[in-house]
C-alpha cells in the first residue's frame, strides 16, 4: 500500500464502525483526508480493533512521523549537564520517555483536531494507546489523582515510553496547593522513569495552556523540582524541557540564565 492507500483504508474502516459517519463521503484532497482521519481517531472510544487495521495504521503513522522529521537526543546540546531545552514537536522526539499532560480519565483528548499535547500524542501513538489506557483505568476503578503518573508503551512514537501525569487545574487563583501538586507531577514522572530504567525523559509544560497554570511559575517549579531530584538521587538521567510556544522558550531561557549566574556567583564566593 502507498501512504494514500493506507489513509483511505483507515478512514473507510473507522467510518464503517461509526453509525454517525458510515454514509459520509471521503474527501478527494489529501489535507481534508488527513483531517478526517485524525477526527475519527480523536473521537473513537476504546474498543477492539482488528490486527489488519493496526498493521496498516502503524505503517501509516510511522511514515507520517518520518515525514515530520525525527529529532534525536544526540542532535541536542545540553544547557546544563544532562539538562536540555528544546522547542519542537514532542511526538517526533526519540528518547526513552516523553511526558503527556493527561486528563483525569487518562483516555486522551476526544476533541476533534484539538492541538493539545494529549491529543497529539494519542493521535500519533495510535488507537491502541487509548485502548490500553482504558484497560489500566478500568482495573484502577477511579480517576487518576493529580500529581501521580502512569507509564505505557509509546507504540508508534519514536520514544520508548509515555509517562502520563495529571496536573492541577487553575480556575481562579494560584494557591500553594497547586504548586505542590505540580511539583509532585514532575517528581512522580522522574521516579517512574527511574523505576523503568529510563536514561532520558522529555517534559512538556505540564498544566499550562488550557489548565491555567501561569507559565513563568510553572517553569520555575519544573526546573527546581528536576534539579533537586537529580542532586538528591545523584541521577544521570538526561532531562529535556520541551516547549512548543516561543513564549515558553523565552521563559525557560531566562530562568536558566538566572541559574547560570547564581552558580557563577556561588563559585566566586567559594573561591
Amino acid at each position: 500500500m502507498t501512504q494514500n492507500e493506507r489513509r483511505v483504508y483507515l478512514i473507510k474502516e473507522l467510518l464503517a464502525e461509526n453509525v454517525n459517519y458510515k454514509h459520509m463521503n471521503i474527501p478527494s484532497d489529501v489535507t481534508h483526508q488527513k483531517e478526517l482521519l485524525r477526527t475519527l481517531m480523536n473521537e473513537r472510544y476504546p474498543a477492539p480493533i482488528s490486527k489488519e487495521f493496526l498493521a496498516v495504521q502503524d505503517e501509516y503513522l510511522k511514515n507520517a512521523i518520518d515525514e515530520k522529521g525525527i529529532t534525536r537526543l544526540s542532535d541536542l546540546k545540553p544547557i546544563f549537564e544532562d539538562i536540555y531545552l528544546w522547542q519542537g514537536d514532542i511526538t517526533t522526539l526519540e528518547c526513552d520517555a516523553i511526558v503527556n499532560a493527561a486528563n483525569s480519565q487518562m483516555l486522551g483528548c476526544f476533541r476533534a483536531l484539538h492541538n493539545c499535547i494529549d491529543n497529539c500524542i494519542h493521535t500519533y501513538s495510535g488507537v491502541q494507546l487509548r485502548n490500553l489506557c482504558f484497560e489500566i483505568m478500568q482495573k484502577q476503578g477511579y480517576e487518576e489523582p493529580s500529581g501521580h503518573a502512569k507509564i505505557t508503551p509509546a507504540f508508534n512514537l519514536p520514544c520508548k515510553h509515555i509517562i502520563h501525569t495529571v496536573g492541577p487545574i487553575i480556575n481562579t487563583f494560584l494557591r500553594e496547593e497547586h504548586r505542590k501538586t505540580l511539583a509532585s507531577c514532575y517528581k512522580s514522572c522522574l521516579e517512574l522513569a527511574d523505576k523503568e530504567n529510563c536514561k532520558s525523559i522529555a517534559f512538556c509544560c505540564i498544566s499550562t495552556g488550557v489548565f491555567g497554570f501561569p507559565q513563568y511559575e510553572a517553569a520555575k517549579i519544573a526546573i527546581k523540582t528536576v534539579t533537586e531530584y537529580k542532586k538528591k538521587h545523584k541521577s544521570n538521567m538526561k532531562v529535556i524541557f520541551n516547549v512548543f510556544k516561543y513564549e515558553d522558550l523565552m521563559i525557560y531561557e531566562e530562568l536558566f540564565e538566572e541559574k547560570k549566574l547564581l552558580l557563577h556567583l556561588t563559585e566566586l564566593v567559594e573561591e
